[in-house]
């Protein structure tokens, strides 16, 4: 399933740079008519004008609603994501309220015209004209709130992360200011902000590192904090959209040091959260800041962004841990992916090669010579 471009989400006009850009387009299509008789001029030149604020209005609206992705098509990861950005069922219902609004406003411009024909005085055009304006201006009101809450949500959505879900993914995740930020810049091309205080991360960041032309992915999530699933704020809950619905690999930053202002009891039971909450993932627990405090358990990796001690090591536990590279079925295989040409060798000596290929060349079929034309 291809990832959403959220950047690609188009502008949203405030409601009177709406009407304003309609009744503009509007005003243009009456000079565009030419009639000798008066009459039947100015009831073209309204009808006009009806229609053209009519097809602007609408068009600018449903190109949003055409223009912003359908959550049914979208994966799992992503329907979770919107709902914690911006609520999945407001995301719903503002753009079922936009789309509702493109409907009434062509049904409104069909009514109008239909009336102006049944009029025999070039003033009941006008008044006519100005009454379809004030109906449509009347709808544009009544979804203004949908139109703002629509420009707010594209805001927030432009800054969410495309996953692809064809390529490997890896969930960094850990307590506040563990050093989450510090390692994805140092595996990917991914540059998060990284400061000396908690909750540096202010949304979930995607880098990438490859490997034999394969892509892998790393989100870089919110701090999460130990308390009650219910008591999280939104940066938190794109941080459990992402462990539950996206990922092959989860790695766990624990600081030892326990200079991130989390004890280390509190960072493990955090950890039996995560690890109860993607039981179905492989995860793996990274002790980071090795360059500040040295643990002595074997079974654990020690790494340190800022000294790089660990961090090719780790590279390659990821990469072993997914076993992107073993694939049974090469057509199943992505086109960027690294194919190892292997030549068959023939079977026998060389001397028998040879005997065979020269064999094969005397009894090719020799290439046939076209017949020659003959005239009558």
């Amino acid at each position: 399933m291809a990832s959403v471009e959220w950047r690609k989400i188009p502008t949203v006009l405030y409601p009177q740079e709406v009407l304003d850009k309609a009744f503009r387009r509007a005003g243009k299509q009456s000079d565009l008519v030419e009639d000798p008789d008066k009459y039947h001029r100015v009831r073209k030149q309204m009808a006009r004008m009806v229609q053209a604020a009519s097809d602007t209005i609408a068009e600018t609206l449903l190109k949003w609603v055409d223009q912003w992705p359908s959550l049914n098509a979208q994966s799992e990861f992503d329907q979770a994501l919107v709902n914690a950005a911006v609520g999945a069922d407001e995301f719903r219902q503002n753009l079922g309220a936009i789309q509702w609004a493109a409907e009434r406003v062509r049904k409104i411009a069909g009514e109008s015209q239909s009336k102006m024909l049944k009029f025999r005085n070039i003033e009941a055009f006008h008044e006519e004209r100005r009454h379809a304006y004030g109906r449509m201006s009347s709808i544009i009101d009544q979804i203004g709130e949908n139109i703002l809450w629509l420009g707010d949500a594209r805001n927030i959505l432009r800054e969410l992360p495309s996953i692809d879900s064809a390529e490997p993914c890896i969930v960094v995740a850990g307590a506040p200011n563990v050093g989450k930020s510090a390692l994805i810049t140092e595996l990917s091309s991914g540059e998060p902000e990284v400061a000396a205080y908690p909750f540096t991360t202010k949304r979930l960041h995607v880098g990438h590192f490859e490997h034999r032309r394969r892509i892998y992915q790393m989100v870089d999530t919110p701090g999460l904090l130990d308390r009650p699933m219910a008591e999280r704020n939104q940066i938190e809950m794109q941080a459990i959209a992402a462990l539950e619905n996206v990922g092959d690999l989860v790695l766990f930053l624990i600081d030892p040091s326990e200079t991130s202002g989390m004890s280390l009891k509190e960072q493990e039971h955090l950890l039996s959260e995560v690890q109860e909450l993607l039981a179905e993932r492989p995860l793996i627990s990274v002790f980071s800041k090795s360059d500040i405090h040295e643990e002595s358990r074997d079974s654990v990796l020690r790494i340190s962004s800022l000294s790089g001690d660990g961090i090719e090591e780790l590279r390659s536990v990821i990469i072993q841990s997914i076993a992107a590279d073993q694939v049974t079925d090469p057509l199943s295989l992505p086109d960027t992916w690294h194919r190892e040409i292997e030549e068959i060798e023939p079977i026998g000596s060389p001397e028998e090669i040879e005997a065979r290929r020269e064999a094969a060349m005397r009894n090719a079929p020799k290439p046939r010579r076209g017949r020659k034309k003959t005239s009558d």
